[in-house]
C-alpha cells in the first residue's frame, strides 16, 4: 500500500469567493479575494483572473492592501504564515511566519510595519476564544522572516471578521462580540465596554453581527441580527454615550461599509438589496435591489469610484457608485444539496452539478470559473419556505456531448408526484443545449438512475433510465418519421422488469455491448442489440448500490458495492465472483482514461479513499481520513495536459483528476509535487538584491544586463567595455521609474550596445580576404606606414596630439589598422546627434 506523502487535498478547483471581502485596488483596476488556499486577482472592468498567488498550505483567512505601498497586499492563512505578494505581476516578495493559525488580519496606514490578527487562545480548553493581537514585522533582507514580536490588544474578540474595525486615524479599534461592543484606544492603551440588552420590546435580537467605522468622524455604525443599525458617538466616555437606530432590513444585517470621504453607509442582508444610507440624513437612502442572492460583504475602493458586493452563491458583483452593476464575478454556485452526480461535459471539459434552483452550472475546472447556466425547470423560482417546487435531481451527458438527459421531480403533500424527462441536444449556432424532447411521467415512481451508452462507434443512441415502479426504460433516438422540417426524437424503445424487484442502478460497458442493472441483491447482465438478459449474479448477501464496469485491459470486470459492506469484482467471462472485501463503499468511480477505480469508504465519522485495479490485490494509493463525513459526489475530470510523474503513488493522476465534494459542500481535489512545482515555477519569486533599488526598468532589462556583462567577460581585453560598465549606467539602474531620463536617450545607448557587442566570428571570416590584401600592399613606402601609425594614435588618446613617437610597428599590427581604416563610422555620428 501506498502512502500518501507526495499528493495533498487542496481547495484548488471552485473554492469559495465569498468567505472574506475582497479587496479592491487604489486605482479601482483589479480586485483581490480569498479563494481556498489562494489569493486570486481579478480585473473588474473585464472579469478575468489575472493572477492565482499561490504559496500557503492552508485556508487564506484574509487579505488586505498594504499601507505603505498600494501595488502590494498581505495574505494570512490557517497555516499560520502572512505572505507580502506585488499583486500586479503575481510574485512572492516576503513569508513571514507567525506560528498560530490566524483567523483574520487588518491594517491601518497609521501603524506602519505592524498588523493586527485574530488568533485562537491555546490555553482555553472548555470554550475557542480569540484574541486580537498586533504582530510588529520586522524588517529584514531575507525572503523567510519569523515575527515573534506580538503583543495583545483585546483579549476576547468574534471570529467573525466582519466584527472588527478601525477608527478615525487609527486612534482606536472597535470589535464587537453578542451584546458587547468594545473600544479600545491606543493612546491612551485603554478600553470602555458598552452593553445592549438581549431582547427589545418588540421582541428582537440586539446581538451585533457587523461593525464599521466613520474615516472622518468619531463614530462607529454597528448591524443587528433585527435588522437595525445604530450609529454609535461619545463612546470616549463610559457614561455619556449615545447612539441612533436605522432601521429598513427585516432580517440580521450581514455587512455595513462607510464611503472613503464619510459621506454614505452601505448596509446589506438577506434581502439582496444594497442600502446606502445618508449620512447625517439617515431619512434620504437609495436602494440597488434585486442583485441575485443575500450579501455577506461590502467593499468600497479606496478613491469611492466602485463598490462590489459578496453574496450567498459564491459570487461578487462589482458596482459603479451604487447606480448599476458593471461585472460579475461567478464562482462554483454551492446551494443546500447537489441532487445530480458530478459529471463532465465531453465538449467544454467543465464539470457540471446543481447550481441555481431549477439550473444546472458548467464550471470550467482548468479556469476555475463559471461558463454559464443552463436553465432546465423552465419555471420562475419563489422563494418561499415550505413551497415544493420543481428540482433537478439526474444529469447525464453522452459520450460525444451532443445530448444532455436531465430529469426534474416535485412532490406535493397531498398531490401526486410530477416527475419530467428531458433531452437537450448541442447547438453548434448558439454553442449551447436547447430542448429537443420532453417526457411528462417517464415512470410511475422516482426516478434511482440515469445512463447513456458510451459506445462511440455506435450507430444508435441509447439511455437507459431505472425507477422505483420496478422497471428499467431504454430510450432511444430516432430520425423524424413525417417531415423533414422536424429533427430527430426520443422515443421508448424496450422496458424491461426482474421478478418484480426494484432496480437502484445501471452501467453500461465501455463497447457498449452489455448493459448491468441491479435489482434489490441480483445483478442482470442485458444485451443491448437484442434485448436479451444475458446472465445474473447474486452471490453476496445485500442490495446493491453502486456498479461500475472495468476500463481498457480490466474491461471483462464488474465491480459493485453492496449494502452489506462489501465490495465484489465478478469475471464477466466465468459470471463468477472474483474477489471480495469487506469495506463501507460510499461512492464507487471508474477513471475513463484509465483502468484505476476510486473508492470512498467511510469509517469512523470519516472518509477514505483507495484508488485500485480490479486484476491487483493491493491498492495503487490510499489517503486516511479525507474528510469529515461521507462523501457521496465526485467525479474524475481529464487534465489538459498529460503530468509526466515518475513516482508510483501520483500516477494514478497522470491523465485525470480527481474531484470530491465533502458534506460541508466544498469542492476538493488532489494536487502531486509535479503540479505544485510546475505552479512555482509559473510565479517565480522575487530575490531583492542588497543596495539595488528595484525599479520596473531595472525588472525589464535585468536578465539583459547579466547576459551583457558575460558577453564582455569572454571577449578580450583589448575590447571597448561596453557602457553598462559606466557610472552613468549604474546611476540611471538606482533612478526610480518616475524620473528616469527620456526614450531618446535610453535608445541611443541600448543601440550602441547592441551594435559593439559582437562575436569575433565576423572578423574571423574577413581574415583572409584582408590577407590576400595585405600581400599585395608589401612594396608600400615608409611614409605611408608612418603616415598610417600617427592615425590611430591620435585616435587612441582622443584626438590630442602627442610629442613622443611609440615603437615601430609590425607587419600584422599594420594590416590590423588599415583594416581599421577601411570600416565606415557615419552611423556614430548620427547616432551622437539624435
Amino acid at each position: 500500500m501506498v502512502a500518501d506523502g507526495d499528493i495533498r487535498v487542496v481547495h484548488r478547483g471552485g473554492s469559495k469567493i465569498n468567505s472574506r471581502e475582497p479587496v479592491i485596488t487604489s486605482d479601482s483596476r483589479l480586485l483581490l479575494c480569498a479563494s481556498g488556499e489562494c489569493v486570486k486577482v481579478f480585473s473588474t472592468s473585464t472579469e478575468e483572473c489575472l493572477h492565482s498567488l499561490r504559496a500557503h498550505t492552508d485556508l487564506v483567512t484574509g487579505v488586505q492592501l498594504r499601507p505603505s505601498n498600494h501595488l502590494q497586499v498581505y495574505s494570512c492563512s490557517a497555516d499560520g504564515t502572512v505572505r507580502l505578494w506585488d499583486f500586479t505581476d503575481g510574485i512572492l516578495i516576503k513569508t513571514y511566519v507567525i506560528g498560530y493559525p490566524i483567523h483574520s488580519m487588518y491594517t491601518s496606514a497609521n501603524h506602519e510595519e505592524v498588523i493586527f490578527i485574530v488568533t485562537s487562545v491555546q490555553s482555553d480548553k472548555r470554550s475557542e476564544l480569540f484574541q486580537l493581537v498586533a504582530v510588529h514585522l520586522p524588517q529584514s533582507g531575507d525572503q523567510l522572516v519569523e515575527a515573534r514580536e506580538f503583543s495583545a490588544v483585546l483579549s476576547d474578540v468574534s471570529s467573525n471578521p466582519a466584527a472588527i474595525a478601525f477608527g478615525r486615524g487609527g486612534e482606536y479599534i472597535a470589535s464587537a462580540k453578542s451584546l458587547q461592543l468594545e473600544v479600545y484606544f491606543f493612546k491612551k492603551q485603554k478600553s470602555y465596554r458598552f452593553f445592549l440588552k438581549e431582547d427589545n420590546k418588540k421582541g428582537g435580537k440586539n446581538t451585533f453581527t457587523c461593525i464599521t467605522c466613520h474615516p472622518k468622524d468619531d463614530c462607529i455604525a454597528t448591524g443587528h441580527e433585527d435588522g437595525k443599525i445604530r450609529l454609535w458617538r461619545n463612546f470616549n466616555h463610559k457614561k455619556e454615550y449615545t447612539y441612533s437606530t436605522l432601521h429598513w432590513h427585516h432580517t440580521e444585517v450581514s455587512s455595513v461599509r462607510f464611503t472613503p470621504e464619510g459621506t454614505n453607509l452601505l448596509s446589506g442582508g438577506v434581502e439582496s438589496v444594497l442600502v446606502q444610507w445618508r449620512y447625517n440624513q439617515e431619512s434620504q437612502r437609495d436602494f440597488l435591489p434585486r442583485l441575485g442572492a443575500a450579501i455577506t460583504h461590502i467593499a468600497v475602493s479606496p478613491d469611492g469610484a466602485l463598490f462590489c458586493t459578496s453574496h450567498s452563491d459564491n459570487k461578487i458583483t462589482i458596482i459603479q457608485s451604487c447606480v448599476k452593476v458593471s461585472a460579475v464575478i461567478q464562482g462554483l454556485v454551492k446551494g443546500e444539496s447537489v441532487r445530480t452526480d458530478l459529471t463532465v461535459d465531453p465538449r467544454s471539459k467543465a464539470m457540471v452539478l446543481n447550481g441555481k434552483p431549477g439550473h444546472l452550472q458548467f464550471y470550467s475546472l482548468q479556469r476555475d470559473k463559471l461558463l454559464y447556466n443552463l436553465d432546465i425547470v423552465q419555471q420562475e423560482y419563489i422563494h418561499e419556505l415550505g413551497l415544493q417546487q420543481f428540482e433537478v435531481v439526474k444529469a447525464a451527458f453522452s459520450a460525444t456531448g451532443n445530448w444532455l438527459a436531465t430529469v426534474e421531480e416535485r412532490k406535493q403533500k397531498v398531490a401526486e408526484l410530477e416527475l419530467n424527462m428531458k433531452l437537450w441536444q448541442f447547438d453548434e449556432h448558439t454553442q449551447s443545449f436547447v430542448l429537443n424532447t420532453t417526457i411528462s411521467a417517464p415512470h410511475e415512481d422516482w426516478i434511482t438512475a440515469t445512463c447513456f451508452c458510451h459506445a462511440t462507434d455506435s450507430q444508435t443512441t441509447m439511455l437507459v433510465s431505472t425507477s422505483k415502479d420496478r422497471h428499467f426504460k431504454a430510450w432511444q433516438l430516432s430520425a423524424p418519421a413525417h417531415t423533414e422540417d422536424e429533427g430527430p426524437s426520443w422515443s421508448c424503445d424496450f422496458v424491461g422488469a426482474y421478478h418484480g424487484l426494484v432496480p437502484e442502478c445501471c452501467c453500461f460497458s465501455a463497447d457498449g455491448s452489455l448493459l448491468a442493472v441491479s435489482f434489490q441483491e441480483v445483478v442482470t447482465v442485458w444485451s443491448p442489440s437484442s434485448w436479451e438478459l444475458l446472465t445474473t449474479l447474486s452471490q453476496p448477501p445485500g442490495a446493491i448500490r453502486n456498479l461500475c464496469f472495468g476500463r481498457l485491459s480490466c474491461s471483462k470486470y464488474l465491480l459493485g458495492t453492496t449494502a452489506s459492506n462489501l465490495l465484489c469484482c465478478w469475471n464477466l467471462l466465468t459470471c463468477s465472483l472474483e474477489w471480495s472485501t469487506s469495506m463501507d463503499v460510499s461512492l464507487l468511480l471508474a477513471d475513463p482514461l484509465s483502468e484505476n477505480m476510486a473508492a470512498f469508504c467511510s469509517q469512523a465519522g470519516c472518509t477514505d479513499l483507495f484508488v485500485f485495479k480490479p486484476t491487483e490485490p493491493r491498492p495503487l494509493f490510499s489517503y486516511k481520513a479525507l474528510c469529515s463525513g461521507r462523501v457521496t459526489r465526485a467525479v474524475f475530470a481529464p487534465r489538459e495536459e498529460t503530468l509526466e510523474s515518475c513516482e508510483e503513488s501520483s500516477q494514478w493522476l497522470n491523465r485525470s483528476q480527481l474531484y470530491f465534494l465533502t458534506p460541508y459542500m466544498d469542492l476538493m481535489t488532489f494536487t502531486t509535487r509535479v503540479e505544485e512545482d510546475r505552479l512555482m515555477a509559473s510565479s517565480k519569486q522575487l530575490v531583492i538584491a542588497d543596495g539595488v533599488a528595484m525599479t520596473p526598468f531595472y525588472l525589464l532589462l535585468g536578465k539583459q544586463q547579466h547576459e551583457n556583462r558575460d558577453t564582455v567577460s569572454s571577449l578580450s581585453a583589448e575590447r571597448t567595455p561596453l557602457p553598462q560598465a559606466s557610472a552613468a549606467i549604474k546611476e540611471l539602474l538606482q533612478t526610480p521609474a518616475h524620473v528616469l531620463p527620456s526614450t531618446s536617450f535610453l535608445c541611443s545607448m541600448f543601440v550602441q550596445s547592441l551594435l559593439i557587442s559582437v562575436t569575433d566570428s565576423r572578423e574571423e571570416n574577413k581574415y583572409a580576404e584582408e590577407e590576400m590584401e595585405s600581400e599585395k600592399e608589401e612594396g608600400d613606402s615608409e611614409g605611408e606606414m608612418e603616415s598610417s601609425t600617427s592615425r590611430p594614435k591620435q585616435v587612441s588618446v582622443g584626438g590630442q596630439a602627442t610629442e613622443s613617437a611609440g615603437p615601430p610597428l609590425t607587419k600584422a599590427q599594420v594590416r590590423e589598422l588599415r583594416r581599421v581604416k577601411k570600416l565606415d563610422y557615419s552611423w556614430l555620428t548620427g547616432l551622437l546627434d539624435s
